[in-house]
C-alpha cells in the first residue's frame, strides 16, 4: 500500500487495501464547513450492455503523483480542504473503487468542487481498468 501523501488541504492516496471511506470524508471536514461533499465510485455489475463480474484496476508507478497534482490542483483553485483515494487491484462488484471529498462552508462550492476532481482524476490520473465480463471475456478501460 502506497503512503498516504498530505499537507494541510490535501490528502491523496492510491491503495491496494480497501478503501475508508470515512477517513477521507473526515480529512476534509472542519467546523467552518457546513457542506461536505463525497463522491463513490463503486464497481457495478455491468457496463455498457454487458455483465461485469469482476475489475482490476492498475496504475501507473507515479499514479500517486498525479492524483495529488489533482488535488492540490483543485484545492489551490478554489481554497478548500480536498481528498480522494483509489483503489488497485482486483475488486468485485460493490467494492469501493474511488473516494473523493471536498468541504466548503456551502454546499453549491462543495458539490462544483467534488465534481471537478472527479472529472480531473478521471482525465489525468493514469490508472486502468480491466474489466471481467460474466462471459469469460475481459476487455481494458482507458488504456
Amino acid at each position: 500500500m502506497s503512503e498516504p501523501m498530505a499537507e494541510a488541504a490535501v490528502l491523496a492516496l492510491i491503495s491496494a487495501e480497501p478503501l475508508d471511506a470515512h477517513a477521507i470524508e473526515d480529512f476534509v471536514a472542519a467546523p467552518a464547513n457546513g457542506a461536505l461533499v463525497a463522491f463513490r465510485g463503486i464497481v457495478r455489475d455491468h457496463d455498457h450492455g454487458e455483465a461485469v463480474s469482476a475489475l482490476e484496476y492498475r496504475a501507473h508507478p507515479e499514479a500517486q503523483r498525479f492524483l495529488e497534482e489533482c488535488c492540490r490542483a483543485v484545492s489551490e483553485q478554489t481554497g478548500l480542504r480536498v481528498a480522494a483515494a483509489h483503489r488497485i487491484g482486483p475488486l468485485v462488484v460493490g467494492d469501493l473503487a474511488l473516494v473523493a471529498a471536498v468541504a466548503a462552508a456551502h454546499r453549491a462550492e462543495a458539490f462544483a468542487a467534488c465534481e471537478r476532481l472527479v472529472e480531473e482524476i478521471k482525465r489525468t490520473v493514469p490508472i486502468w481498468k480491466r474489466q471481467h465480463l460474466a462471459d469469460g471475456e475481459t476487455e481494458w478501460v482507458g488504456l
